[in-house]
C-alpha cells in the first residue's frame, strides 16, 4: 500500500462512511476496480477512526450534552430530559451491532474479499434508501426519540456490518420508517455510530496489534496519511450531507448505489 492509495482510500473513507453509499462496500470496490493490493481489516479500523474524529469534532458540544444528560438521568432517575432519553436510546442500539459483529466476525471477514458481494449489497442500499422515503411519514422531532426506536435503528445498524450495505443509510431509513424528520433521524444516525465505530476501530487495532506482535506491515507515516485523509474528509461530509437532507430526499444516493453496484456485477466495472 503506497502513501497515495491510502490518501484515496482514506478520502473514500471519510466521504462513504457518512453518505449513504457504504464505506466498507467502496473499500472492498475500488482497490478491485483499481487492482490494488487488499487494504486489509487494520488499515480500514485506522481509517473508521478518521472518521470518528470527525463526527466527535463536528458534533463535540451535541455529544458532551449527551453524556452529561445520561449521568443526570441516573443520578435523578428521570428520562424527563430529551437529551437523556436520546443519549440511552443510543446505548441500546449500539447493543445488537456489538454483539452480532463479535459472534458473526469471521463470516464477515470473508465478504471484505469478494467485490462482488460487496456490489450485489449496494443494490440492498438503494432499495432500502427508497423504501425508506416513500413510506416515512418524516414528523417525529429527534426529541421523541425512546428507547425502543433506539433499538430499532440500532438492528438496522447491525445490517452495515456486510460491506455493501451502507451503515448511514441503514441507519437513516430506520430513523425514517420510525416516522422522524430526515435531519433528525441523520442525527441520531451520526450520534449512534459514535460508539460502534470507536468499538470495532479500536477492537481491530488491538487484533492488529496482537496478532502482528506489536508491529504493523504498514509503515505508520502511510497510516497517518489515511487517517488524517478519512477525517477531515469526514467532516467535511458531515456538514454536507445535514446540508443535503434539509433540502432533498435521499433518491441520489439510491440512484449511485444501484448503479454502482450493477456497473460491477455486469461487469462494466472491473
Amino acid at each position: 500500500m503506497s502513501l497515495l492509495q491510502a490518501i484515496i482510500l482514506g478520502i473514500i473513507q471519510g466521504a462513504t462512511e457518512f453518505l449513504p453509499v457504504s464505506s466498507s462496500g467502496h473499500l472492498v470496490i475500488v482497490p478491485y476496480l483499481l487492482d490494488w493490493p487488499d487494504p486489509g481489516l487494520g488499515l480500514d479500523a485506522i481509517l473508521h477512526l478518521g472518521t470518528l474524529l470527525a463526527v466527535l469534532a463536528y458534533f463535540w458540544h451535541d455529544v458532551w450534552q449527551l453524556v452529561i444528560a445520561a449521568l443526570t438521568s441516573l443520578r435523578d432517575r428521570s428520562l424527563a430530559d430529551p437529551n437523556a432519553r436520546i443519549a440511552w436510546a443510543i446505548a441500546v442500539g449500539t447493543v445488537p451491532g456489538a454483539v452480532i459483529g463479535f459472534l458473526l466476525e469471521d463470516w464477515f471477514e470473508q465478504l471484505f474479499s469478494n467485490p462482488q458481494a460487496a456490489a450485489g449489497f449496494l443494490l440492498v442500499t438503494a432499495a432500502i434508501l427508497v423504501i425508506s422515503e416513500r413510506l416515512s411519514s418524516k414528523r417525529q422531532p429527534l426529541g421523541a426519540m425512546s428507547w425502543l426506536d433506539g433499538l430499532l435503528i440500532g438492528l438496522a445498524q447491525t445490517l452495515a456490518i456486510i460491506p455493501g450495505i451502507s451503515r448511514s443509510g441503514a441507519t437513516i431509513a430506520a430513523g425514517l420508517l420510525r416516522g422522524y424528520r430526515r435531519e433528525d433521524a441523520t442525527r441520531f444516525s451520526f450520534f449512534l455510530g459514535i460508539p460502534i465505530i470507536m468499538g470495532s476501530g479500536l477492537y481491530q487495532v488491538l487484533k492488529l496489534f496482537i496478532d502482528s506482535n506489536g508491529a504493523s506491515q504498514t509503515p505508520l507515516p502511510i497510516i497517518g496519511a489515511g487517517f488524517l485523509a478519512a477525517a477531515v474528509t469526514g467532516y467535511l461530509c458531515i456538514a454536507a450531507l445535514l446540508m443535503i437532507v434539509r433540502r432533498q430526499s435521499l433518491w441520489p444516493f439510491s440512484v449511485y448505489c444501484a448503479s454502482l453496484g450493477l456497473l460491477v456485477l455486469t461487469g462494466v466495472l472491473g
